[in-house]
């Protein structure tokens, strides 16, 4: 007999203030009757980045192995994940067509923790009255104007995305 895996639902988002500038994300994470709200930011870095940092903060978050739906407003994030796009990278070296791939520190990471789980990505519309969608917006963007916020220390100020 297997033991069926927790259902985990967790609801992300990045923002920057200019792109590149300050950041923040934001993740709403649902599970049973539980809910738990995270955030934080960054001196500089680039809504990407904190788009994937928001999946990683929400798959770090979870204790043990789980069935985890993550929604994001993100296509990169989704497709990179969704459509092996990040996988492909990887297996490259880190090279895409056009160059190399962009954000492997993170990507790395996040393959990591998806491989920990059973992980499935679903875009979902930003700004479309999405209520754990705009929550996410609203941490992420809280987080993104505090002051003294640390450097994204993956940030190459000379990669553009």
């Amino acid at each position: 007999m297997v033991d069926k895996l927790e259902e985990v639902t967790i609801y992300t988002d990045g923002a920057c203030i200019d792109n590149p500038g300050q950041g923040g994300y934001g993740v709403v994470i649902l599970y049973e009757s539980h809910r738990e709200e995270l955030s934080g930011g960054f001196s500089l870095t680039t809504n990407n980045r904190m788009e994937i940092i928001a999946a990683i903060v929400g798959l770090r978050y979870l204790k043990m192995k789980s069935s985890v739906t993550i929604y994001s407003d993100s296509q990169y994030l989704v497709y990179g994940i969704e459509k092996g796009w990040a996988k492909k990278w990887k297996t490259n070296n880190w090279k895409r067509k056009g160059g190399k791939a962009i954000n492997p520190d993170l990507w790395e990471q996040l393959l990591d923790l998806c491989s920990q789980h059973e992980v499935e990505f679903k875009w979902v519309r930003g700004h479309s009255g999405n209520v754990e969608n705009e929550r996410c917006d609203q941490l992420a963007l809280q987080a993104a104007t505090q002051e003294e916020l640390p450097p994204d220390t993956g940030y190459k100020n000379n990669e553009l995305e």
